[in-house]
């Protein structure tokens, strides 16, 4: 293994933007000409790619912001709906002690106080009861497809409202019976999980409290509808999510004419690279990358797929994160923390094999509860609680006494105490991001990610690089992830990249 690794241009790019100030949204899209002036003003003067000077920031009136951020916000739903397969909505549950909740309690406290007054009466009132009546019959109507006729003919004809008014005021409603057939068929139209729910209100046998309750299921189901919708439609939503999207976005760049400064200059520090190739080894360089002065240009599909991988290494706090992938920032973030968690677990593990060699490397068993022995041990390694050095100390200590017992078990030879304390040595030395073990470890896994990206919509994954077949499974799911993340945000903005990279790879 080699301990000639250069830094990451990654890192490097990170330090050179240690002193900028953290940038918000609207800085992403107001503020980028002060922004990128900076950086360039800081940037060496021999420049290999010319990059589109950004466009002038220009005033706009609140209710463009106003309507600018509608479009923004019904963007990002229909984005998270198509990307994010365990989306789900919720009920709305207000923070205790907020004055919100305190209002919507006392507003709904003095509602039903009303009703239960109304009902008290002698003979007693209807007005409040046959409007709530009025609400269930249209909520339960909304919850029917186009072929409920039957379901549907039996919601009006039993929920009558005018015939209601007309028993009401004959004093010949029956209230139970009503409440009785609205229970019976919401258990006929919610769902599986709602069962239970409409099973306890047939127990209530006071009616302000069953109607309470009875609107408390009713909303839990306009939630589960809303859901099964969301995935009925999400097979069908891709193609319209995209022409979306990227409509919404040349609405919002026609209003906001920079709003692609960071792109073209995240783009353009990805062509930088490719072509200057200081840093071959800190990230895959691409096809087509090389140093020298007649090297080939790196071509478009090349400097996105290394631009994507930037984002891996990105420094959330001090550099603005690029407007097109601004939507998905939280979930490249996410892949970063997981790739770094493993990049840590693989290069323990790489060192504790290496040490015991083959004895215990070929039980699959043990290899399999050491891994997740240090996974757990690694649980909350971005927490700023967390201290890793002391974690691979204890690591350390952990791994050889299962090592020691694995060798014991198998009748091997045991570990001696100088093998302990060099083992325990080495596991403590990942701590450090130089370390070459670690560097090597995150080094494959970029080279992974990378090939698996290059490779288009194959299905077949890259052959797993050497000293990652432990992390395999982990190391799978997350280049997953990463590609399908990768190919959608191609899928809206490559119109986009091509014209921001048609300007940038020319030579000088």
């Amino acid at each position: 293994m080699s301990e000639n690794l250069e830094k990451s241009n990654l890192n490097e790019a990170e330090k050179s933007h240690s002193n900028d100030s953290e940038q918000g949204l609207e800085e992403a899209m107001d503020g980028s000409e002060v922004a990128l002036q900076k950086k360039k003003s800081g940037s060496p003067s021999s420049q290999r790619v010319q990059r589109p000077h950004s466009s002038p920031p220009r005033f706009v009136t609140v209710e463009e912001l106003v309507e600018t951020a509608k479009g923004v916000t019904n963007m990002a739903l229909a984005h998270e709906i198509v990307v994010n397969g365990d989306f789900q909505i919720k009920p709305v549950e207000l923070p205790e002690d907020s004055l919100e909740k305190k209002v919507k309690e006392i507003v709904h406290k003095a509602f039903w106080d009303c009703l239960s007054v109304q009902l008290s009466e002698d003979p007693p009132t209807y007005d409040h009861a046959i409007k709530l009546l009025g609400e269930i019959k249209e909520t339960l109507l909304s919850f029917l497809l186009p072929g409920h006729t039957r379901l549907r003919n039996q919601i009006t004809e039993v929920l009558d409202l005018d015939l209601i008014m007309q028993e009401a005021e004959n004093g010949a409603l029956d209230i139970c019976k009503l409440v009785e057939f609205i229970i019976g068929m919401m258990g006929t139209l919610c769902a599986p999980a709602r069962d239970e729910e409409v099973k306890k209100l047939k127990d209530i046998k006071e009616i302000v409290p069953l109607f309470r309750a009875i609107f408390s299921v009713l909303d839990l189901m306009k939630v589960d509808m809303a859901n099964f919708a969301v995935s009925s439609i999400r097979p069908h939503l891709m193609q319209q999510s995209v022409e979306y999207e990227r409509k919404k976005f040349q609405e919002l760049l026609e209003k906001q004419p920079n709003s692609l400064d960071f792109v073209t200059q995240w783009l353009g520090e990805a062509a930088d690279d490719l072509m200057n190739q200081k840093h071959k080894n800190a990230l895959p360089a691409g096809g087509g990358a090389a140093g020298s002065g007649d090297s080939p240009m790196p071509s478009p599909a090349a400097v996105q797929n290394y631009a994507y991988l930037k984002l891996l290494k990105w420094d959330h706090l001090q550099q603005p994160f690029p407007e097109t992938v601004l939507m998905d920032q939280a979930r490249f973030r996410e892949l970063q923390l997981q790739l770094e968690h493993l990049t840590v677990l693989g290069a323990v593990l790489l060192v504790t094999f290496s040490m015991a060699a083959s004895d215990i490397a070929s039980q699959a068993n043990f290899a399999e509860k050491l891994k997740m022995i240090v996974k757990i041990l690694l649980t909350d390694m971005h927490l700023p609680s967390f201290h890793l050095k002391d974690a691979l100390t204890t690591i350390g200590e952990k791994v050889c006494l299962e090592v020691s017992s694995c060798l014991s078990l198998c009748g091997f030879t045991p570990f001696t105490s100088d093998k302990e304390t060099v083992l325990k040595g080495q596991i403590q030395a990942v701590a450090s991001p130089d370390n070459p073990i670690r560097r090597i470890m995150d080094c494959r896994i970029l080279t992974f990610l990378e090939t698996y990206l290059a490779s288009g919509h194959e299905k077949a994954l890259p052959t797993i690089p050497g000293g990652l077949g432990p992390v395999h499974k982990e190391l799978e799911e997350v280049a997953i992830k990463f590609v399908r993340l990768v190919n959608y945000n191609k899928m809206v903005f490559s119109p986009y990249y091509d014209a921001v990279l048609s300007k940038i790879l020319v030579r000088s």
